[in-house]
């Protein structure tokens, strides 16, 4: 099997997909501008660059964006730059090899906005409400459109993906597991809001079974959810991550944000359906296991807490 280039390998989702990856016996390239290694350093706003990293592979997951409703609100074009122009050049890039690379995307559950009907399902209208989410549903269209062309591309939505220290320490579940671990205040921005938390662990397994069938040339997939199908509050994950902190940390309201989608969560059972994947770590198991990481090292350095 040839290598599977693996854009944006040093994120979150990135670093699980390609331990998890290994694990499955595929062979992996790695690919993002925070990489040590200078021959696995990239942006996949450099065309160039990332044609020369795609040579010789036969798939590339592309991780690789923006991937902060925050960050895009505060800087749309460089959030366009990333997640529209960069997906356009990962095409670009699997489309002009010879054969063709196949491409994997992951996209958001930010592409349905608001969705009126809970648990989405994939057939939900997407809404995007958020610079964000627009900027992912763009690169949705993308892969449409060259997978109507003939290229063999696929697509996954992740919700509220979390599970390690090395997250970006703004998101909610790496923030409240530190506070936690700290027995520092816990800010909830919005108590009610409900998601569907999913751990990384569940995602990067989902996500091999995905390039698997791409890889044996699968060319019908649909898109599917790599989700949990269970609705967590705010509130429920911070009293979580108290109870597995020990430290009695207080827990404090402020108000939400105004680009912030306060309810989501999804039906998994398409991924059960057609790749026999399921999640298997439960939120209660996930952030007591965040915890205890923030516990047992410094971990990164908090922002603000969503």
């Amino acid at each position: 099997m040839r290598p599977i280039l693996v854009t944006g390998s040093a994120g979150l989702v990135g670093t699980g997909f390609v331990r998890a990856a290994a694990a499955a016996g595929l062979v992996v390239r790695r690919f993002d501008p925070r990489e040590p290694r200078p021959a696995e350093r990239g942006d996949v706003r450099d065309p160039e660059v990332l044609t020369r990293a795609a040579a010789g592979c036969g798939g590339i997951v592309h991780l690789a964006g923006v991937s902060r409703v925050v960050w895009a609100e505060r800087d749309p074009e460089a959030c366009r730059r990333t997640n529209v122009a960069g997906t356009a050049n990962v095409l670009a890039a699997a489309a002009g090899l010879r054969p063709p690379a196949w491409v994997l995307l992951a996209s958001s559950r930010e592409v349905y906005g608001r969705a009126g009907a809970l648990p989405a399902d994939e057939e939900t209208p997407p809404a995007p409400i958020n610079v964000y989410g627009r900027s992912k549903l763009a690169a949705e269209r993308l892969v449409a459109e060259a997978r109507a062309a003939g290229l063999r591309a696929a697509m996954v939505r992740l919700s509220n993906v979390y599970g390690s220290p090395a997250d970006h320490p703004d998101r909610v579940a790496p923030a409240f597991a530190r506070a936690a671990a700290r027995g520092e205040p816990l800010v909830l921005e919005g108590p009610d809001h409900v998601f569907d938390f999913t751990h990384v662990d569940d995602v990067a397994r989902g996500l091999v079974e995905v390039a698997r069938c791409l890889a044996a040339g699968r060319a019908d997939l649909p898109t599917v959810h790599l989700l949990t199908g269970r609705p967590t509050s705010l509130r429920r994950l911070a009293e979580l991550a108290v109870a597995a902190g020990g430290r009695n940390a207080p827990i404090r309201e402020a108000p939400p944000r105004g680009f912030d989608v306060e309810r989501f969560w999804g039906d998994p059972g398409r991924a059960r359906d057609l790749l026999g994947w399921n999640a298997r770590v439960p939120v209660e198991e996930g952030i007591a296991r965040l915890v205890r990481a923030f516990a047992a090292g410094p971990g990164p350095a908090a922002s603000q807490p969503w």
